[in-house]
């Protein structure tokens, strides 16, 4: 296992992302998603999106 000095953030978030689940269990296990949401996902795929860099979204809100 890898020591958190040598993790980077993400790591990290996920690892506490997974005990948190592994602990409390995923508030979301046996839920259905709803016919009108996986249409507008579907859409939203389809269509390519632009990444913005944080770099980007400082300069345009700083």
């Amino acid at each position: 296992m890898a020591k958190v000095k040598d993790m980077t953030i993400n790591d990290l978030e996920q690892l506490i992302e997974f005990k948190l689940i592994e602990i409390l269990g995923d508030p979301d296990s046996g839920l259905q998603l709803r016919e009108d949401f996986k249409a507008k996902l579907e859409q939203r795929l389809k269509k390519p999106s632009k990444r913005i860099s944080h770099e980007e979204v400082l300069k345009k809100f700083a």
